[in-house]
C-alpha cells in the first residue's frame, strides 16, 4: 500500500509557500537497554552514525537528507511491535528489527503496509525466498548459511571427512536459536557426524547442567547460537572446562568483542563465524572521525567504532543508502516511498566498486538480489579472537555454504508458509 509521506499545506496569508524539506526516514528498533544491550548500542550507534556521515559528507542521498528514528525497544518482541507502529506512518522506507521474535511479528504486518524489511543474518531463514516473501530480505546470509559455514569449517579441519565426529549446538531456547537446527539435523546425517542440542533459557546467565553435559561427552565441537549476556558466560563455562577454545566456533552473533573480553585470556583461539570484516582500517572511518565523531554528531560515546556490531550497523546503513540510490534511479525521483524502496533492495548490485567507493573494500562479499532470491550469496568467512592483541583476525575468505540442502530447506519452508496464508506467489 503506497504511503503518502507529505502534505501540502495552503495558507492563505502567505502568497509564497517556503519549500518542504523532504528526509528519507530510517527508523531504528534500537535496544540500549535489558540483557541485550551490549549488542544493541553498538548495531545502533553504527545504523546511526552511518546515515549521519551521509547527511554531513554527502548531503544526502541524491540530494535529500536522511533521518533515523530511533525507538527502544529493550528487546521485547511486544515493544518492537508497538515501535513499529508508532513509526511506520513518518515516512519508514524500511525497518531492522535486529530481532528474530519481533521479525516473525513483522513480517505479516510490512507485507500489508507496504513497507520492506532486511533481517541481515537473521529472522525467518525462508524469507529469502521472494516469490512467497516480497517485501523481506535477508541478504547476505542467513541462519542456515551460518550452520553450514560452521559445518564446513569442521570439514576443512578434518581433510573433508568428519564421519564419526561430535557437534554440540548451545543456542538461545527462542526462535533465534532454534533457527540452525533443521539444518544442522541434516547436514549432520549427510556427513555422518553426530548433533548433541542444548537450550539456554533467557537470558542465558545460568549454563552448568549445559557445560556439565559438554563435559561428561567431550564433543569434538561446539558451536553457538547466542546473544547477550548468554556468550561470555558460555564461553567462560567452556574455559572452566577446558574446552579447546579453537574447536569453539560461535554464528555471528556471538562472536564480538563483548562476548570475549569478559573472559580475559582463556578466550583466546575462539571462533566466530561472519559476513563482514572487523576493525576500523577502512577509508570510511577516516570520514566518520572528521564528519562525525569530531563534529560532536555521534550517535553514542564515540567508544563502538570499528567494533564488530558497530561494523554490521554501518554495514546495514550502507546497504540501505545503496538501495535507496538504486530505488532512485528505477523510479526517477529523489524522494522515494517504502513501496520504491522495496524495488531498490530487489535491484540491489553490490560488488566491489560500490564497497570501494563508500570506503568499504572488502567489507563484506559482493552480491546480487533478485525476486528469486532476496537472501545473498550466501558466502560465509570465520573469524578467531587473539586475546593478546585484543582482536578478531579473518582467518578465511567468504566462502560457499551448502546451497543444496539450504535451497532446498528454504524452498519447504516457505511454500508451507505460503500455503498457509493464502499467498500468490510471483515477483511484484
Amino acid at each position: 500500500m503506497k504511503m503518502t509521506k507529505f502534505a501540502a499545506v495552503a495558507a492563505a496569508a502567505i502568497t509564497v509557500a517556503s519549500p518542504v524539506l523532504a528526509e528519507l526516514v530510517f527508523p531504528s528498533l534500537s535496544y540500549r537497554t535489558g540483557a541485550y544491550a551490549a549488542g544493541g548500542i553498538p548495531f545502533a550507534d553504527g545504523y546511526a552514525d552511518y546515515f549521519t556521515l551521509v547527511n554531513e559528507r554527502d548531503g544526502g542521498i541524491g540530494g535529500v537528507m536522511t533521518k533515523v528514528v530511533e525507538c527502544e525497544t529493550g528487546y521485547n518482541t511486544e515493544k518492537g511491535v508497538e515501535c513499529y507502529e508508532s513509526t511506520k506512518g513518518m515516512g519508514a522506507l524500511v525497518y531492522q528489527p535486529l530481532s528474530t521474535g519481533m521479525t516473525y511479528q513483522l513480517i505479516p504486518k510490512a507485507a500489508v503496509d507496504g513497507i520492506p524489511i532486511h533481517t541481515m543474518g537473521y529472522g525467518r531463514t525462508a524469507a529469502a525466498n521472494g516469490k512467497v516473501f516480497n517485501n523481506v530480505f535477508n541478504y547476505p546470509d542467513n541462519y542456515w548459511n551460518g550452520a553450514s559455514a560452521v559445518v564446513n569449517h569442521m570439514l576443512e579441519l578434518n581433510d573433508g571427512d568428519i564421519k564419526g565426529k561430535s557437534l554440540a549446538l548451545v543456542y538461545h531456547n527462542s526462535a533465534y536459536g532454534k533457527e540452525p537446527i533443521r539444518t544442522l539435523e541434516i547436514l549432520s546425517e549427510k556427513h555422518g557426524f553426530k548433533l548433541t542440542l542444548l537450550p539456554v533459557d533467557h537470558p542465558g546467565q545460568e549454563q552448568k547442567s549445559q557445560w556439565l553435559q559438554i563435559r561428561r561427552e567431550k564433543p569434538d565441537y561446539v558451536t553457538m547460537y547466542g546473544w547477550g549476556v548468554m556468550n561470555p558466560t558460555a564461553i567462560q563455562e567452556a574455559a572452566n572446562i577446558r574446552f579447546p577454545m579453537e574447536n569453539f566456533i560461535g554464528i555471528w552473533w556471538s562472536g564480538s568483542e563483548n562476548d570475549v573480553k569478559p573472559v580475559g585470556a582463556a578466550a583466546n583461539g575462539y571462533k566466530a563465524v561472519s559476513f563482514h570484516s572487523t576493525g576500523s582500517d577502512f577509508p570510511v572511518y577516516d570520514d566518520l572521525k572528521k564528519y562525525v565523531v569530531d563534529a560532536g554528531k555521534a550517535a553514542g560515546a564515540g567508544d563502538q567504532l570499528g567494533t564488530v556490531v558497530y561494523n554490521r550497523g554501518l554495514y546495514a546503513a550502507m546497504l540501505a543508502v545503496e538501495a535507496v540510490k538504486v530505488a532512485q534511479s528505477i523510479h526517477g525521483v529523489k524522494d522515494i516511498t517504502s513501496v520504491m524502496m522495496r524495488d531498490g533492495m530487489e535491484a540491489l548490485v553490490i560488488n566491489e566498486e560500490i564497497m570501494t567507493a563508500q570506503g568499504m573494500p572488502n567489507f563484506g562479499p559482493t552480491f546480487t538480489v533478485t525476486c528469486e532470491n532476496h537472501g545473498g550469496p550466501g558466502t560465509v568467512g570465520v573469524l578467531q579472537w587473539d586475546a593478546t592483541a585484543e582482536t578478531w583476525n579473518m582467518i578465511s575468505d567468504y566462502k560457499p555454504t551448502d546451497s543444496e540442502v539450504i535451497n532446498a530447506l528454504i524452498e519447504e519452508d516457505s511454500m508451507k508458509y505460503a500455503a498457509e496464508n493464502n499467498i500468490e506467489l510471483g515477483c511484484k
